[in-house]
């Protein structure tokens, strides 16, 4: 058995290239049962949303025998109601399967080897010690027998 990303020879049994860090074991899960359920609540809300605008405004016309003003913002509230919902149901779909992609691209790339870590790393010089902050207080605080009393 050999590595699909390296060309490695490969023992059997293992989880993990020894050379790239490649996973070698088979992806089965699937993500689309959650892309899914975002698409199937954003259907079912656009079309419940739409039938409480015209189902309610039917109601209130023929029931409460409101004046067409207060219909029209009953149906303007409600369309911004179910359009801000669609709309963050959008957006946490979109994350989703950005996060989806992200992780699939990680899991494609191998891990680098000691090699190439060793060849990116720098020669580090070494900096010059810094004397002691104390040092020199130290020295000032001792009798000198040059000074006289203060």
């Amino acid at each position: 058995m050999y590595c699909s990303a390296c060309g490695t020879q490969l023992a059997p049994g293992l989880s993990f290239c020894n050379r790239c860090g490649m996973s070698l074991k088979e992806r089965t899960g699937s993500n689309a049962a959650p892309i899914a359920a975002f698409l199937s609540a954003i259907t079912i809300i656009g079309v419940v949303g739409l039938g409480i605008m015209l189902g309610g405004t039917l109601v209130l016309t023929k029931e409460a025998h409101l004046k067409e003003e207060l219909l029209g913002f009953f149906m303007l509230f409600t369309f911004f109601i179910v359009a801000i919902i669609e709309i963050l149901l959008f957006r946490q779909l979109s994350r989703f399967t950005a996060a989806v992609k992200t992780k699939a691209i990680e899991a494609a790339q191998p891990l680098s080897t000691p090699v190439e870590l060793r060849a990116s790393q720098t020669p580090r010089t070494l900096v010059e010690s810094m004397p002691s902050v104390t040092e020199n207080t130290t020295r000032t605080l001792q009798y000198s027998p040059h000074e006289g009393p203060r």
